[in-house]
């Protein structure tokens, strides 16, 4: 796994520094095509998610969504979960997906190879960076950190030397990215001082540490409201070690040959359906999502600049 890891984040590393100049300079980016003419105009919309939960579950969410978006455009959607984070950025570069819903670190790949744009970005209720206890400030970004249980012993990020981390996939920004480099700047390196365990999705990080099957997990804050009906006791069970800095929220990205007029009608109907009570549950299912916001590009410099620091991981 450390020379799948170090050779992932080493490509990474190269494309962030060779695009990040290009980052800066297409906040205003309006494609179809560069010579005016019609762009790609979609007959049926296909939406690509990443499993950051079970992939059956996370469907069964979605549909309710593809519903509300054939009202407001007009035609067929159809929604489709990757086997794992990657799946979505491929599939887009493929135009086998017309959007896909990739968190920051996955997008920042996807548009660096020319496969997407950002569209817009989810909101989220705040959480304290202190307690990590929400607020009712709605923002465009949110906090990871490493989930222990409280009975576990573990006090400190120097407790974790030796102990096993569940993780998720090497680019998901708040399943590894964030809380390695946080840890790294700590003195602890998640690749060479620990056990690291891939999972597909946060569930099964909150999961795994309540179980005992893995000491410690890094997900999403609060990723324990997804289990909570399960595991009524898991915020009483569980506490975050630490909460990484701001990550910015998940895209709804959009390949880089779609119309622009559609790109604008795609947007305002997700924003709409944000705003209605029932889209805004619906949202909230698959990702706890509260509402959509229009986004740009520059918002990402922060995940090339941490795409960077995660390949000294395990050096």
């Amino acid at each position: 796994m450390l020379k799948k890891f170090a050779a992932l984040f080493l490509a990474l590393g190269v494309i962030a520094v060779v695009m990040a100049g290009c980052g800066k300079s297409d906040d205003n980016k309006a494609d179809g095509k560069k010579d005016g003419s019609k762009g790609h105009t979609p007959k049926e919309l296909t939406i690509g998610f990443v499993p950051s939960q079970n992939a059956e579950t996370l469907e069964a969410k979605a549909k309710p969504l593809a519903d509300l978006l054939k009202k407001e455009l007009g035609i067929p959607v159809k929604v489709q979960v990757t086997t794992d984070y990657n799946g979505v950025v491929e599939a887009m570069g493929s135009k086998q997906l017309d959007l896909g819903f990739l968190p920051p670190t996955d997008y920042v790949l996807a548009h660096d190879k020319g496969y997407a744009d950002v569209l817009l970005q989810a909101l989220r209720y705040g959480v304290d960076s202190e307690t990590g206890k929400p607020t009712t400030d709605l923002v465009d970004y949110y906090y990871s950190g490493v989930l222990v249980r409280t009975d576990s012993g573990i006090n400190s990020i120097a407790d974790l030397k030796g102990k096993k981390l569940g993780i998720q996939a090497p680019t998901s920004s708040a399943g590894y990215v964030w809380p390695a480099v946080h840890m790294k700047k700590e003195g602890v390196d998640a690749q060479k001082d620990m056990t690291t365990v891939q999972l597909q999705g946060h569930d099964k990080g909150v999961q795994g540490v309540l179980s005992k099957d893995i000491d410690a997990a890094a997900v999403f804050v609060d990723a324990r409201n997804i289990v909570e009906k399960e595991y009524p006791n898991v915020y009483k069970d569980t506490k975050y070690l630490f909460l990484t800095d701001k990550i910015p929220n998940d895209t709804i990205s959009v390949r880089p040959d779609m119309d622009q007029k559609w790109r604008d009608k795609i947007a305002d109907a997700f924003v709409k359906i944000g705003e209605d009570e029932k889209g805004k549950e619906i949202i909230k299912a698959i990702y706890s999502h509260v509402g959509y916001t229009k986004s740009k590009e520059s918002n990402f410099d922060v995940v090339r600049e941490y795409t960077k620091k995660i390949s000294e991981v395990g050096k």
